[in-house]
């Protein structure tokens, strides 16, 4: 070989060498050609998260991954910038599906995603109950149960109440009607403690009200008239730092009660309209139409509103605080304090409730027929959301009338007779499974054992786990 074809060819390896190099740098920072746009571009990745772990994951129907078995996550790079359709699947799981778009040098995120099983199994807890009341630490369950007062047909029926463990799954009697009185007694309203160790009755004997406290910590429980408290009484609470102590509105007066000591106490708040206690303040509204703000103190009273809220006679209000965000609902509408202005400002019509979420970034409020999310604090997470932001969820044709957080991402509703679970991430679809169907259910999810708890035609069922 002549010297000059040494040279040339030296050349060319040289060329090759220095393209193939530094293609393969390019490589490395994710240049790739992107043969439909006709152009180079930088490419993104997903990151997934998913419960339960093992999911399957398919881009335009290809499969790309398995979720790792230790903590339900898969990362995918190397992804052309573009709009994928997303399908995530599990045998026994409903399938969740998503157009998500890579951007350039980005990682789209989704984080957050749940399968929800296709048949999940239910038990029967309990039967021929009438209602169901779950303490505030979500471990027991008071039921009443219809209870015949004598053996006679037709003779009139009284009700029981019956204590439901349910980490050692055990039924326990508490009290029956004929405890408090030998005639006809109503219970119109039943309140555990913050502690969950007692109970407060609301009940009617003919057209007198009474009250009554159950403690649970007695073997039996101990029943106790509260009867010192007098007459009279509106929004009867117990006192979260002492469930020893209860407060209770008397003619515009706000009393506290010490239960050991049977004593009453006048607090300096009067002329109250309403009130209630929410995050360790005491929050009152005022016959003028004002919203103050105090602790338990009743030292500095904080004004709220600048601007008189118009007080109708005979109407229900009830005041809600979450977060920075203040509500005040008059029946059926639910009105927003107004920073700026100083003043409540109509948020929603014909409201039936909300929730604050389990992370308390967020409240779910609905009415009979559609679902909405309000944002209480910035999300950084994908989708990424500002503090005070709205997002509509769905209309349904059938009536909802029951709402729980089933995590801090999804919602489990009943929609006339179908319960349902709902994602709140709006890129692209949102998506709605039907969990199962039962005959006008009163449905409560329990974050501490993740069981679906519901009420449907005198009996109260529970779902297996249904989150890991």
């Amino acid at each position: 070989m002549t010297k000059k074809s040494r040279a040339i060819l030296f050349s060319i390896c040289a060329f090759l060498f220095i393209l193939t190099a530094v293609g393969a740098i390019f490589y490395s920072q994710g240049y790739r050609f992107d043969f439909e746009k006709k152009k180079t571009t930088q490419t993104g990745a997903f990151y997934f998260k998913i419960m339960p772990r093992g999911a399957q994951i398919y881009f335009d129907g290809q499969l790309k991954k398995k979720t790792d078995f230790f903590f339900g996550a898969a990362l995918i790079d190397n992804l052309l910038p573009k709009k994928y359709k997303v399908e995530i699947k599990k045998e026994g799981y409903h399938p969740w599906e998503k157009t998500l778009e890579i951007k350039e040098k980005q990682v789209t995120e989704a984080k957050n995603i749940v399968l929800i099983p296709e048949s999940p199994n239910f038990f029967i807890l309990a039967k021929e109950v009438k209602d169901y009341f779950v303490s505030p630490d979500e471990k027991k369950i008071v039921l009443k149960e219809i209870r015949k007062t004598g053996e006679k047909a037709g003779e009139k029926t009284g009700w029981e109440l019956k204590l439901y463990d349910l980490k050692n799954n055990i039924k326990s009697h508490l009290i029956k009607s004929g405890d408090i009185a030998k005639k006809e007694v109503e219970l119109f309203d039943l309140t555990f403690s913050p502690d969950s160790k007692k109970i407060l009755l609301k009940v009617g004997l003919g057209e007198e009200l009474k009250y009554f406290l159950l403690d649970l910590d007695k073997t039996p429980a101990l029943l106790i008239s509260l009867d010192f408290l007098g007459k009279d009484l509106e929004n009867v609470s117990f006192n979260p730092r002492d469930p020893q102590k209860l407060f209770f509105l008397k003619a515009g007066e706000l009393n506290e009660a010490d239960l050991i000591k049977k004593e009453l106490s006048p607090t300096p708040l009067e002329n109250i309209f309403t009130w209630t206690i929410l995050n360790d303040n005491i929050y009152y509204l005022d016959k003028s139409g004002y919203l103050f703000k105090t602790d338990f103190s009743f030292g500095p009273r904080d004004k709220i509103n600048t601007a008189s809220f118009p007080l109708k006679e005979e109407i229900k209000y009830e005041i809600k605080a979450f977060s920075n965000f203040i509500f005040l609902r008059e029946n059926e509408g639910l009105y927003l304090f107004n920073k700026e202005g100083g003043n409540f400002e109509k948020f929603f019509e014909k409201i039936k409730g909300l929730k604050i979420s389990p992370d308390s970034d967020k409240i779910v409020y609905f009415s009979d027929f559609e679902i909405w999310i309000l944002f209480l604090k910035e999300q950084y997470n994908q989708p990424q959301k500002l503090a005070g932001e709205k997002l509509f969820i769905a209309r349904f044709s059938e009536k909802i009338d029951e709402i729980s957080w089933f995590n801090s991402h999804y919602l489990v509703f009943n929609s006339g007779n179908k319960i349902k679970i709902t994602e709140i991430d709006d890129r692209d679809r949102i998506n709605i499974v039907d969990l199962a169907e039962f005959k006008k259910p009163k449905i409560f999810f329990n974050q501490t054992d993740k069981k679906l708890y519901l009420f449907s035609e005198g009996n109260l069922f529970s779902s297996g786990k249904l989150l890991p």
